[in-house]
């Protein structure tokens, strides 16, 4: 292997900072246009209920088509983080309940 450790092709360079520059811009682009929006009863509550939507979207089909293991070790982490606070500890709650599960042939 004669390329340095550390070597990238002009293809990915332009990718990575074409996706580096999209991100910052839609970011940015948020923050701009809720600079702009006045923040009623309505768009406060929407955007407090935005991080929950967003979780749950993210982890409902994973659940589903993890089946009954993934669903068990979800709300071992759940509870895990809602007994504990502390979110370190619920994912290795999960973590050793997957791997209880998987021991169990599951």
């Amino acid at each position: 292997m004669t390329d340095g450790l550390f070597s990238a092709d002009a293809m990915f360079v332009m990718a990575v900072l074409g996706m580096t520059a999209i991100t910052y811009t839609l970011r940015a682009g948020g923050y701009w246009v809720m600079g702009r929006l006045p923040i009623t009863d309505r768009v406060r509550r929407g955007l407090e209920a935005l991080p929950g939507a967003i979780i749950v979207s993210t982890i409902l089909p994973i659940v589903l088509k993890g089946g009954l293991a993934v669903g068990l070790c979800l709300i071992v982490a759940a509870a895990a983080q809602i007994k504990l606070r502390k979110e370190y500890i619920a994912v290795f709650c999960a973590a050793g309940a997957a791997a209880a599960l998987r021991a169990a042939g599951m």
